[in-house]
């Protein structure tokens, strides 16, 4: 019996590219693949032209293709040249995600194809984009909702939401959260000048709404050791104000590392001995970058948006988007103290959140697509 085909389309890349759905991929394909799905991940070519271009990863085949790297025209370009690479490859599956490539799915449809629409997050509350952009990613939601066989979302806050604005009663599929292991290993901690629980961790791409500035004024805020230090990882456009805004904050503070993107080894040694975990972000999805801090057992803070608190945390580990001096206080307290609860909320994420069962809900999302008119 021949395998179900899968291409997925709408993220960068599945391999060393940063990015929530990124991670999402790399976590979920590779299991889909172990499960009989012949799993063909299209990468936009620019972000791999320095390096080698495997055709295959973790039983996961991939196929490049060109866009513009350029905010605005980089998604749409590539969501259009991979809906008609599919439409001349016809798999099973047309796998979208994010709602800017679902504004794609009308056009697969009229070309044919079965069309799964992942809804990750409300982009068009991103401060980057402009009204015209809002817009057309609002557009890309609409589109998305309506036109897809099958809707998946990541949390239950974007399941209310699309019910709500569209009827639209779609498969809510939590990202799960890695059977991490700490790691005793502190050599590579040494690049970035930092010491085993001697450091604050924020892992995100460095973006407006993730608010790595606030973080940095709660740090200065907070009254703890001299020797501490805030490690941001994330990876950035060069050519973004913000990245210069971050830049010039380091510069004017040793204590602060701009790490940039880091993955493998060196992101698993960050993880397992960084004193305290910080997201500040100002909206999410569903945070993955969370739930792989408390897969590591380390104490965290996060800001009390509606798509961390669905998270089973106590009240006490979150902070006001923006009060940088109750955040300052937070990192004080928890910096100060033990914290004996880490291991117990790494049990209860491991319990909640499962990347093997988030592959066979979304197979099974993929047989339901199928048998619909």
């Amino acid at each position: 019996m021949a395998r179900m085909h899968v291409i997925v389309l709408g993220l960068r890349g599945i391999v060393q590219v940063q990015g929530g759905i990124e991670t999402h991929a790399r976590m979920l394909y590779p299991l889909l693949a172990r499960m009989g799905c012949r799993v063909e991940v299209i990468q936009r070519s620019p972000y791999f032209a320095n390096g080698s271009r495997p055709r295959e990863w973790h039983g996961v085949r991939l196929r490049y293709l060109w866009c513009p790297v350029r905010p605005g025209l980089e998604t749409a370009v590539h969501t259009l040249l991979g809906v008609l690479y599919a439409a001349f490859a016809r798999p099973d599956i047309l796998h979208l995600h994010a709602i800017g490539p679902g504004l794609l799915a009308p056009f697969a449809r009229l070309l044919g194809l079965r069309v799964i629409v992942t809804h990750h997050a409300e982009d068009y509350r991103r401060e980057k984009w402009g009204p015209l952009a809002k817009s057309v990613l609002k557009l890309g939601e609409r589109c998305g909702m309506h036109f897809a066989h099958q809707t998946i979302v990541v949390s239950n806050v974007l399941k209310e939401e699309v019910t709500r604005r569209y009827g639209v009663d779609a498969r809510m599929i939590p990202n799960g959260a890695p059977r991490a292991l700490r790691t005793k290993s502190c050599k590579r901690l040494e690049r970035f000048g930092v010491v085993a629980n001697g450091y604050v961790l924020c892992v995100a791409r460095l973006e407006m709404t993730k608010r790595q500035t606030d973080l940095i004024d709660a740090f200065e805020l907070a009254n703890i050791p001299a020797a501490w230090k805030l490690v941001l990882v994330g990876a950035i456009d060069r050519n973004d104000p913000y990245w210069s805004s971050l830049r010039q904050r380091a510069a004017a503070n040793p204590r602060i590392v701009l790490a940039g993107f880091q993955n493998g080894q060196s992101l698993r040694e960050l993880y397992s001995h960084c004193g305290l975990f910080v997201l500040p972000s100002s909206m999410e999805g569903h945070p993955i970058a969370l739930l792989e801090a408390l897969s590591y057992g380390v104490p965290v803070l996060a800001s009390a948006i509606p798509e961390n608190l669905v998270l089973p945390l106590p009240r006490d580990r979150f902070f006001p988007v923006g009060d940088t001096h109750d955040l300052a206080r937070r990192i004080q307290l928890t910096v100060a103290t033990a914290d004996h609860g880490a291991e117990d909320l790494r049990r209860a994420v491991r319990d909640h959140y499962s990347w093997r069962r988030a592959a066979h809900l979304t197979r099974s999302a993929y047989d339901g697509a199928l048998t619909k008119a």
